[in-house]
């Protein structure tokens, strides 16, 4: 249907280019397909690089002690989804809206219990400031 939409009037639109394909919708739509495509695989490599954000620090302890593979792990294996997700994209290879509504209620339930038992959490310091010592005076 792109294709048929064409005009040349008043040299608003070079010959043959699609008015559909020069609307800010459009242009909208291609901006937002190639940032969920970007976004999804940029975050993905960031679990295993550590790039942008040290993800393993957001997970609360009482969390990672439930994964079979550790926190840092479950880091992982969140990075390897999100890579899927960014690759299947493009190819329109996605969950069905009520499946991704699903999902992302579980998500959210788990991101606020993950944020209860961090708020719970006493964070200790690898390396604790040293202290001065005063000389005998």
């Amino acid at each position: 249907m792109a294709q048929s939409l064409t005009t040349g009037i008043d040299g608003a639109f070079a010959p043959g280019q699609s008015v559909v394909k020069a609307t800010p919708a459009y242009q909208a739509y291609r901006l937002l397909h190639v940032a969920f495509v970007v976004a999804p695989i940029l975050a993905g490599l960031d679990k295993f690089f550590h790039l942008m954000v040290n993800w393993d620090m957001y997970l609360a302890p009482a969390i990672a002690r439930l994964s079979p593979v550790g926190g840092h792990g479950l880091m992982l294996v969140v990075g390897v989804i999100e890579i899927a997700a960014g690759i299947l994209v493009p190819w329109g290879i996605d969950l069905p809206m009520a499946a991704g509504a699903i999902a992302m209620s579980l998500s959210t339930i788990v991101v606020a219990i993950n944020a209860q038992l961090l708020r719970r959490t006493r964070l200790r310091r690898e390396n604790p400031p040293a202290t001065p010592q005063l000389a005998p005076a």
